[in-house]
């Protein structure tokens, strides 16, 4: 898996690069650069995996994981400012809003939620393919979905009283889990294919790696992480662990990992390199 991983970093990182190096040079240009460098990209890996198991060249699947992690760098630079997570440290560096301004950083994650919509209108994907990618991308990201996710987050800040289990489920589902999911049934999307093993698997994989961050809050170390770790628990925010407790979070995490490795039985060994990843999500230290 390692080495297809790495070879999805290069070619997404080279493909984000062309689309920023694109713009008029400046301030904003710059932010959004920056923004896009580095990071997992488990969300890109998602879409070219998923594309290969249904037969869709890297010509037509690439567009689309460059669209995901475009569109990935907005939230998170939204999501680092003030008024949402108020960060100040990402994949080790200071956030976009530290390092220039807080109206750049919003002006940058304006401008790459556009980009990733361009990117998604590559002509290399096709006309239908594009159409199913675009009013699923739109859901996953939008009010009914990411950006809805945040809304509950935010809102639970202020609650009386904290999220259930349940209510914590459902924050996450849409917050982190939406994107998640749409890279894992972009395949599928592309080729007019069942999108509901891979989505499942996503739905799986997706709370996993929610439980696998709240772990990493009360255990990370930010020198690995590349953020602050400890923010939940002095916030007092109820999280998987603080919930579920270390063993629980860990046990839970692992069932859902098992939930989606059942969930890819349709495709076999073609799909060891997802079945790898399910295992990576609950195990990485950053």
């Amino acid at each position: 898996m390692q080495d297809r991983l790495d070879g999805v970093k290069a070619q997404v990182q080279a493909a984000l690069d062309r689309a920023v190096g694109a713009l008029p040079p400046g301030e904003l240009q710059d932010a959004m650069a920056y923004a896009c460098a580095g990071g997992k990209r488990i969300r890109a890996f998602l879409v070219m995996e998923s594309a290969r198991l249904h037969g869709v060249s890297d010509d037509a699947a690439l567009p689309v994981a460059a669209a995901v992690e475009a569109l990935h760098a907005y939230s998170l630079v939204h999501d680092d400012l003030p008024a949402m997570d108020d960060d100040d440290l990402r994949r080790g560096l200071p956030t976009v809003h530290v390092k220039w301004s807080q109206a750049t950083a919003i002006l940058a994650g304006d401008a790459l939620q556009s980009l990733a919509f361009g990117l998604l209108a590559d002509p290399a994907i096709g006309d239908a393919a594009t159409r199913r990618l675009v009013a699923a991308f739109a859901q996953a990201v939008g009010g009914a979905g990411m950006v809805w996710g945040q809304a509950l987050d935010i809102a639970a800040e202020t609650a009386a009283t904290p999220l259930t289990l349940d209510q914590i489920t459902e924050l996450q589902g849409g917050k982190t889990g939406a994107l998640i999911r749409f890279a894992a049934i972009a395949g599928p999307l592309i080729a007019d294919a069942d999108p509901a093993p891979l989505a499942a698997y996503a739905d799986a994989v997706g709370l996993a790696f929610q439980i696998a961050d709240d772990i990493l809050d009360v255990t990370g170390n930010e020198d690995v992480t590349g953020k602050r770790v400890g923010k939940d628990a002095q916030a007092g925010k109820a999280t998987f662990v603080s919930l579920l407790g270390l063993d629980g979070a860990r046990a839970t995490a692992a069932r859902l990992a098992a939930d989606a490795d059942a969930a890819l039985a349709p495709y076999g060994e073609a799909a060891g390199n997802l079945r790898r990843l399910a295992r990576f999500v609950i195990e990485r230290d950053t």
